[in-house]
């Protein structure tokens, strides 16, 4: 079959617009074309919305880089006028929401100028830029300036669903044939006895179309869900005097946000202070060179990125004032990409519905030609009654329904409700998936490249060792600043203060309580709450000493740096930063009385072999060092030179609890984890062997010797490569490429930092964590980890995998019963001329097979085995022989004794009398059902023989077949005249359970039957034996 399905293939993410149309292009066979192609983009849509964000981000470009000459404009010609409302002055507000949004949306100097700059706005805002906005006010101010919403569309209601799901062609076709049905045989059997069959038809319809829309309705608020939590966004914020952690929609016009690396700007504003402020304004300008923004270029646009540095902002506009308001209503025009499973799975809907549509057609073409064959040889052929209109009828009703069941519309859709499930379950177990595409890819991951800060770690860091003035010194408990201080010059521990405290992204903040409480990153909150355990005093030295200049740390840079005016004159710059980074900046060092000297080679070599003993136990290092510059000089860039060597810091950041299970259950599963981090190298090797990552035979490396390596050299080394140390983004970015180009990888990677943003994107699975990630990688990820850990990553891996075993299963089954369905009708319309099966119990199988058969075997809950098998290739047989021979010899038992039954039942079970032939059919369709309902069961299990095990964990699975098993017990017994059955007795009630028992035998010794493996690996273990088959 795949090779049928060269047209439905397209690649996980960013797949291209051509093979989007191609596949589109190649499904023919369609009988709800809305309900179909519900989950796939809408490509014209997509076009339309790209064509109104490029006219957006035009006008803003013009706004921004033609400004001066439109100013210039505007200023011969007069500037617009606002009027303050009388509501806004009530409240104490100096200026129109309109006025404000304008002249940051225009970067209007000018005005700005006007109002008295930054301070003259924040007056007429009635806010202060320390304090910030008051609780009491909030109210207030998004009455009158606005919410931090976009417009968004309305969710499509229920009724909407049960309206998608009656645009079947088949069950429109069904409905007017039965309404034929309904004027015919009242006409000639009279009322009610005539209106029976069309009634069961348009029953039998209203039940298919309401457990449709119900299963799609529910499936679209489970997505709701999702696409809730994909929007949040939290961002640091100073209320009532305080530092604290708002959500961008609570954000009002007045307040003060603290930006930094990887933010993204939560609504329109201007400069208030901050250190090398780069913004990338490509997102709404499509310019991709990054703007510096300063107290003379202050005007910030939300949905920008900062790009570098840090600094602090006053919100002037929010919501659809913005551009970027009206850029969001574009940005979710035309849907998302649909996944390689669905665009296989409509293929195979596709080919099987071309199948069934040729049955359909021969079936009815053999039932009229009997029919017309019969009136000649009785020589009424020239005699026609409605009767015999009423059973053309029938044939024709017959066909369409075949059709119902031979188009499997369900399978692609399967997809969507396993991934549906599957993502509100990760959601609770703190993964959010943004693509749905990654779920299924991540069940075919073969190598995890993962961060190791905060994910193989805890990220709950402390100091735990210093090195200075040739001391090593141990952080246990509160006696340290005794210690420090009995063995260290007074004049040393003031240096390390002014190291720690001057040179920090941090903050020291009271709480609610008047506790101390530290904002920040891990590694910066762990040295400032070191220095605060030495009895330094933070606000005290920030009021000290004057910041002029920050260059903040990066991955690249993997240093940080602050110029200091010095209070009797001078500027001393602090740097921080990798320990080997720092140790060559240095020529000088800090001696037990203060004074700087000279840094001998046999020295530094000691501190060396100091940074590796303190990393050998799995410590993080940093080094501290300062340079005393003359004010004179007038430096603009950090020198990396002439520095005098302060401390070695060692940070502990244990390793999280359930991290080795995690890998080992990797490594067993066929998925190679490959530890990408900053850190040095012999704190990496002590984390990996801790985590069982780094084995015998693998390989670390630095990023520095990984980066000169030749292509070929690349390609020996890299499958052995299981640590990357002391890398850069790009080394991240250069090991995805060639681990998916030159291997075949599937890769999974991590990012936290905005320069992860490259391989976030390359990679077939971008994580992106929840906690330390920036916007800026979350943005470019797949899969966003809530709670930061390696763990929760395996499990992803785990319901991929599930996603993907669930689908393979639900087609088996379905096939088998399109297989059966499609013959035994067709073959029994050949030889009797008529068909065993009427179309409500075919549209009841439908409904077995399809929603129901769906929602119970493609929301399985993952097990254990799943992590016991090799991962699915690249490009491996989606329908494995395995599955085929399942499905053929199923088929074969089932169309032998159905067979059996339909020709020679009546001798077979000893029935005669009138009703004969209503039993007969009756306990063929009634076996028929319970066939389905053990085959079922049995694909719960594709190759072991135990298919009960982890049955009851799933209530869905359960709950399903109850139902079936009830309704079905209704359908036979108390609605035979609408189903066309007869009451059975108990024998043959247990007669048709035992016939679809037997399905349970045959699948055994299927089971038992060997398949010819092929070369690449298709998903499944070889078949076990002894004890391990069960």
């Amino acid at each position: 079959m795949e090779n049928y399905l060269m047209d439905f293939q397209v690649e996980n993410k960013n797949s291209s617009v051509e093979a989007l149309k191609r596949w589109r292009s190649a499904v023919t066979v369609v009988k709800n074309r809305r309900r179909r192609f519900r989950m796939v983009a809408d490509l014209e849509k997509r076009r339309e919305a790209q064509k109104i964000k490029g006219e957006i981000q035009e006008k803003i470009r013009v706004a921004l880089y033609v400004q001066k000459a439109a100013l210039q404009f505007i200023d011969a010609g007069g500037r617009a006028e606002y009027k303050l409302s009388e509501e806004a002055r009530e409240a104490g507000f100096g200026i129109d929401p309109d006025e404000i949004a304008s002249i940051v949306r225009s970067h209007d100097s000018k005005s700005l100028k006007g109002h008295g700059g930054v301070e003259g706005i924040s007056r007429k805002l009635s806010v202060s830029l320390n304090e910030g906005v008051s609780e009491n006010n909030i109210h207030r101010r998004q009455q009158i300036y606005g919410f931090n919403r976009y417009t968004e569309k309305p969710p499509k209601s229920f009724f909407i669903f049960v309206w998608e799901a009656l645009q079947d062609l088949t069950l429109i076709i069904l409905m007017v044939c039965a309404v034929v049905s309904i004027g015919v045989g009242i006409a000639t059997e009279g009322w009610p006895k005539g209106m029976y069959d069309g009634l069961g038809i348009i029953l039998s319809i209203f039940l298919v179309v309401m457990v449709t829309a119900i299963s799609d309705y529910k499936q679209s608020l489970q997505f709701r869900d999702l696409d809730r939590e994909k929007k949040k966004i939290f961002v640091q914020v100073t209320r009532d005097g305080k530092r604290q952690k708002l959500s961008i929609y609570d954000l009002v016009v007045g307040d003060i946000v603290h930006l930094s690396i990887g933010d993204q700007v939560p609504a329109d504003g201007i400069y208030i202070s901050g250190y090398s402020l780069l913004i990338d304004e490509s997102s709404l300008s499509g310019e991709s060179e990054p703007v510096n923004v300063y107290e003379e270029k202050p005007f910030l646009l939300s949905g920008t990125k900062v790009q570098d540095g840090s600094g602090k902002m006053l919100i002037t506009a929010v919501g659809m004032r913005t551009e970027w308001g009206k850029l969001m209503e574009t940005l979710n025009e035309g849907g998302e990409d649909e996944t390689p499973l669905q665009v296989k799975l409509n293929g195979v809907a596709t080919i099987i519905g071309k199948i069934g549509l040729t049955f359909a057609v021969l079936t009815f073409a053999v039932l009229t030609v009997r029919f017309l064959v019969e009136k000649a040889l009785h020589g009424e052929f020239s005699d026609w009654s409605s009767s015999d209109a009423l059973q053309l009828l029938n044939y024709f009703a017959i066909a369409v329904t075949i059709i119902v069941v031979a188009v499997p519309e369900g399978l692609p859709l399967a997809v969507t409700l396993s991934l549906a499930f599957a993502m509100k379950k990760l959601m609770n177990d703190r993964a959010l998936v943004r693509h749905l595409s990654a779920c299924e890819t991540m069940g075919s991951a073969s190598c995890i490249c993962t961060d190791k800060t905060g994910t193989l770690t805890t990220n709950h860091m402390v100091v735990d060792k210093l090195w200075i003035c040739e001391k090593s010194l141990e952080i246990r408990g509160n006696e340290i600043e005794e210690r420090l201080t009995s063995e260290i010059s007074e004049s040393v521990v003031s240096v390390l203060l002014q190291a720690i405290f001057q040179n920090t992204a941090s903050e020291v903040v009271k709480d609610d309580a008047g506790k101390n409480s530290i904002l920040g990153t891990p590694t910066e909150s762990a040295i400032l709450e070191f220095g605060l355990l030495l009895g330094g005093d933070f606000d005290a030295q920030r009021q000290e000493y004057k910041i002029i200049k920050v260059e903040p740390f990066n991955s690249v840079r993997k240093k940080m740096s602050v110029f200091v005016a010095l209070p009797d004159g001078g500027v001393r710059i602090f740097c921080k930063g990798a320990s080997e980074i720092i140790l060559k900046m240095c020529d000088k060092i800090i001696d037990s009385n203060g004074e700087a000297v000279d840094l001998p080679e046999e020295q530094a070599r000691n501190i060396t072999r100091v940074i590796n003993s303190f990393a050998s136990e799995a410590l993080r290092t940093l080094c501290l060092a300062f340079k005393d510059i003359n004010e004179t000089t007038n430096e603009t860039s950090i020198p990396e030179t002439g520095y005098t060597f302060i401390a070695v810091v060692g940070i502990k950041d244990p390793v999280r609890p359930g991290v080795k299970d995690a890998v080992q259950s990797c490594l067993v599963a066929g998925i190679t984890v490959r530890m990408v981090t900053g850190d040095n190298i012999n704190t990496a090797k002590a984390i990996a062997k801790e985590c069982g990552i780094l084995t015998t035979g693998g390989v670390a490396i630095e990023g520095s010797d990984f980066r000169t390596m030749s292509p070929e050299q690349m390609k020996e080394i890299i499958p052995r490569i299981q640590v990357m140390a002391r890398s850069l983004p790009l080394d991240k970015h250069t090991l995805v490429t060639n681990l998916r180009k030159m291997f075949g990888e599937v890769v999974a990677v991590t990012g936290d930092g905005t320069n992860d943003a490259p391989a976030l994107y390359e990679a077939d699975i971008g994580f992106a964590m929840g906690i330390a990630g920036t916007e800026v990688a979350k943005e470019n990820a797949d899969v966003i980890i809530l709670d930061d850990n390696f763990t929760t990553i395996v499990n992803v891996a785990r319901w991929g995998r599930a996603v993907y075993i669930n689908i393979q299963k639900f087609v088996q089954f379905q096939l088998t019963v399109n297989v059966v369905a499609l013959m035994i009708n067709f073959v029994s319309a050949c030889i009797s001329g008529s068909a065993p099966l009427t179309a409500v119990q075919l549209l009841w199988v439908n409904m077995i097979m399809d929603t129901l058969g769906a929602l119970a075997l493609a929301t399985e809950p993952p097990n254990d085995g799943l992590m016991e098998r090799p991962p699915v290739g690249r490009g491996a047989s989606f329908i494995t022989k395995v599955m085929w021979r399942n499905i053929i010899g199923q088929s074969i038992y089932q169309l032998i004794v159905l067979g059996a039954l339909n020709f020679d039942g009546k001798r077979l079970l000893g029935l005669n009398g009138s009703d004969a032939t209503e039993v007969l059919n009756t306990v063929i369709f009634n076996s028929f059902v319970f066939c389905q309902v053990f085959n079922e069961l049995n694909s719960r299990e594709i190759e072991k023989i135990n298919i009960f095990r982890g049955m009851f964990d799933s209530w869905v699975f359960l709950g399903v077949m109850v139902s079936t098993v009830a309704f079905q017990v209704i359908i036979v017994e108390f609605l035979g005249t609408l189903a066309s059955t007869v009451p059975l007795s108990w024998q043959f009630w247990l007669l048709s359970v035992l016939i679809g028992s037997v399905s349970l035998l045959v699948a055994v010794i299927l089971k038992c039957i060997p398949v010819e493996r092929t070369k690449h690996h298709d998903g499944y273990v070889a078949l076990p034996s002894g004890p391990e088959l069960a």
